[in-house]
């Protein structure tokens, strides 16, 4: 390498404070002299020059390591450096311990140390899935789920959503998020519901505005950037019964007019990887559908990022436990450049290996999927800011940011019913009675993909419940009574609010066959109130539609919550009427199970309509 003045003061790029050549120093790869300055090395150069240079260095081994991303806890940073890995990430609850920002500061620059310290200095990806926030870190802001972000209809608002997680995963040093859900529900039963923005192509299409917030308007625009992930490719949300995993039966035609055009949108807006979906189409898995993947994903669609695996997702191209060497070979070819081996990621590389000393995967391949995952590393400026900016540190879970998502989970509340105007609540009323498992629950509240992969109940992380919501609005001059099972309720009570809903859950386990109905418990905890001859204002926290035909008559009031995160005072700040209601359902709502799938303009008859919600009288 050439360390003359003018070579050096060209390659300079500060990394905290440093040129990124000390930087690399300090993490333990040595700089050897060579009679020209290494052109990937010099951010100086075009991105595809940077990476044809490093390319022409790589090993197979090399290459092969770029492709394969294991899961934290199956590797160690010494096992970065010995197999060339390029990506690990953190499935759903795997987080270092304690769980919280500084902890993962530590462990992200512990994996890039060992990446930085191979004889090419390749910097590693660490990917999360921050759906909802950075929402695998206690602490963090937990922003609405994005059936709750469709209520919404602000697309500026996701954008600045995508935009807070981004700084609050830069500060623990993740730099790849998976996400978002751009799918289309077309059937509440499906247990990723609440990942989808709504049921109509044209909500998450406009919603794809937060791939803007995370990235910037280009990959790598500002120290905050991070790659977006659009998922899953495709029809994830149009599977037969709702069935997580399960087969879309659909038209081509039908495809592409339905659950296409979010990821057009997506491409257009510069998403820099999209991750393949674990269903079928028309019986054909996703993960080896080389025309859906290569010839409509990157060569109509102009994709030019990289396409990565779904958790395992290669396990079940043939549907049998585990992959085989055909597998493998299978979802390269059809244009997977990434793929997610959470643990038998040594087996991976041999079989991938051995496929293209076989002649089963064309180096060809290998090339054009190490040049898409090496151009974002370039893009995002791993090579000159390789470690976690802690500067960040302080955003997590930060005032401004829960003052945002503050305001999304009040533009996210859609009004359903409000009969005799009982909302908003009157400021007269000076004693409300509050109820229901969902009303001082963290964890009911935020949901799925909350520090856990399905979530829990209870106090999961920090954050005001709908219940110190209510009471924090409501102000010293009035009585808040809250009894979980509405026990104690009496006339002397002006109001009863009764804050029920769905326990948390995430994919695959969070499908419902049943009637979607609310349970006994919630059922017998609204009667309780109604048996008080109060009014009563229903709450959902649900991640999708349930039915509540048969009950709907009995209640004075019903908004529709969705998941709202950790900031439930915004819940407050509509039923108070401090800020007006505004969402609008982004589903059909269901009048029974036996309408599903029921989706606009098919003919059906719903309890609500795509769109519905109230504003308030006076508003």
């Amino acid at each position: 390498m050439d360390f003359s003045a003018a070579s050096v003061a060209r390659r300079r790029f500060l990394a905290f404070g440093m040129p990124v050549a000390l930087a690399l120093t300090l993490a333990g790869a040595p700089l050897e002299a060579s009679a020209a300055p290494v052109v990937y090395l010099d951010h100086g150069h075009p991105v595809r020059e940077r990476v044809e240079d490093l390319l022409a260095r790589m090993s197979l081994d090399d290459k092969i390591g770029q492709m394969v991303q294991p899961e934290r806890r199956s590797i160690e940073p010494a096992d970065v450096a010995r197999f060339r890995i390029g990506s690990v990430l953190s499935s759903g609850g795997s987080a270092p311990s304690p769980n919280n920002a500084r902890s993962w500061a530590d462990m992200y620059d512990g994996y890039q140390r060992a990446a930085l310290g191979t004889p090419l200095r390749v910097p590693m990806m660490y990917g999360v899935d921050a759906v909802h926030g950075h929402n695998n870190v206690v602490g963090a802001t937990i922003f609405p789920h994005n059936i709750g972000l469709g209520a919404t209809r602000d697309p500026e608002l996701v954008r600045r959503i995508g935009a807070a997680t981004a700084e609050e995963m830069t500060g623990t040093g993740a730099d790849w998020n998976f996400a978002p859900c751009v799918c289309v529900v077309r059937d509440d039963r499906w247990g990723r519901t609440y990942e989808s923005f709504g049921e109509v192509p044209g909500l998450p299409s406009a919603m794809t505005t937060v791939i803007e917030g995370l990235q910037g308007r280009s990959l790598g625009d500002g120290p905050t950037s991070v790659l977006a992930t659009a998922k899953h490719f495709v029809g994830d949300g149009g599977t037969d019964g709702g069935d997580d995993q399960g087969d879309m039966r659909v038209p081509e035609a039908e495809l592409r007019a339905v659950h296409l055009p979010p990821f057009r949108e997506a491409v257009r807006r510069g998403v820099g990887s999209v991750m393949a979906s674990y269903s079928s189409w028309n019986g054909v898995k996703l993960h080896r559908n080389r025309y859906l993947i290569t010839e409509v994903l990157k060569r109509e669609l102009g994709f030019t990022g990289f396409v990565v695996s779904d958790y395992n997702g290669i396990d079940q191209i043939d549907g049998e436990p585990g992959f085989t060497r055909a597998e493998v070979a299978a979802a390269v070819n059809a244009g997977i450049d990434m793929v997610m081996v959470a643990q038998r990621w040594r087996e991976f590389i041999d079989d991938l290996r051995a496929a293209v000393q076989g002649g089963e995967v064309p180096m060809s391949r290998i090339d054009d999927a190490n040049r898409r995952i090496l151009a974002q590393k370039f893009r995002l400026g791993l090579f000159e800011r390789p470690l976690a900016d802690r500067r960040y540190l302080a955003t997590v879970g930060g005032a401004a940011h829960r003052a945002l998502a503050r305001r999304a989970v009040a533009a996210s509340q859609v009004v359903l019913k409000n009969d005799d105007d009982v909302l908003p609540l009157d400021r007269d009323d000076e004693k409300i009675f509050v109820a229901g498992r969902s009303a001082d629950d963290i964890g009911r509240q935020s949901g799925g993909w909350t520090i856990t992969w399905q979530g829990a109940p209870g106090a999961t992380t920090p954050g005001t419940t709908i219940l110190e919501g209510i009471r924090q609005v409501a102000g010293k001059g009035r009585t808040v009574t809250y009894a979980e099972d509405g026990a104690g309720v009496d006339r002397s009570y002006d109001v009863a609010i009764a804050v029920v809903g769905e326990r948390p859950y995430a994919e695959y386990k969070g499908d419902r066959t049943d009637d979607l109905r609310l349970s006994g418990t919630d059922l017998k905890t609204i009667d309780r109130l109604r048996a008080a001859d109060i009014p009563v204002v229903v709450v959902l926290v649900s991640g999708r539609p349930l039915d509540v035909t048969s009950e709907l008559r009995h209640w004075d009031g019903f908004v529709a919550s969705w998941l709202p995160g950790t900031e439930g005072a915004g819940v407050a700040d509509v039923l108070f009427g401090d800020t007006a209601p505004s969402g609008r359902l982004p589903v059909s709502w269901p009048r029974s199970a036996a309408q599903e799938p029921i989706n606009a303009g098919d003919g059906k008859t719903p309890l609500f309509p795509l769109g519905a919600g109230q504003p308030y009288e006076d508003g």
